[in-house]
């Protein structure tokens, strides 16, 4: 796992220094406005950026929508998961056998019983489905992201597999 460490910049805004695996590091500054600076320091040559990256506050969400998976998660890595404080994104493939499988949001009663948040369908033949509405179809093969803390994730996800939620 990387390390990360954030600091204040005094009329600047705020920098993150993310220590790779590989001895890399990434240093992203955030600024008031807005922009964002990436800079790369390749192990080799820590003192000198390897290079430079200035992307508006759009590009940076749409980037980090990118690498976070949103738009596509790996075959390899069908479960993901981001921490943002006590916000935990999710991503959940509907296995066959499901007893959601056939059944609307809204008849699972998902957000009611959980706690947790559908926030997007990601259909087995690729179609996406951002903020998907209450008479949804859950199809097998899809992958949700879930919203949520962990706990009410975990309803969420007991939910999707076996129709309900026990223990409660």
């Amino acid at each position: 796992m990387s390390t990360i460490s954030e600091s204040n910049l005094p009329g600047v805004g705020r920098k993150f220094q993310i220590e790779t695996i590989s001895g890399d590091r990434l240093i992203v500054v955030i600024h008031d406005d807005g922009l964002r600076e990436i800079y790369h320091f390749n192990k080799k040559n820590p003192d000198k950026p390897a290079s430079v990256l200035a992307v508006t506050d759009g590009e940076a969400r749409q980037i980090a929508g990118i690498i976070g998976g949103l738009s596509y998660v790996p075959k390899a890595l069908p479960t993901s998961e981001v921490v943002l404080d006590d916000l935990v994104l999710e991503w959940f493939v509907i296995e066959k056998g499901a007893a959601s499988i056939g059944k609307t949001i809204a008849q699972l009663e998902a957000r009611t019983m959980s706690g947790a948040s559908i926030v997007s369908i990601i259909e087995p033949n690729q179609q996406k489905r951002v903020n998907p509405g209450p008479d949804t179809v859950i199809n097998e093969g899809a992958t949700f992201i879930l919203a949520g803390d962990r706990r009410n994730i975990g309803k969420l996800k007991t939910l999707l597999l076996q129709g309900n939620i026990t223990g409660e």
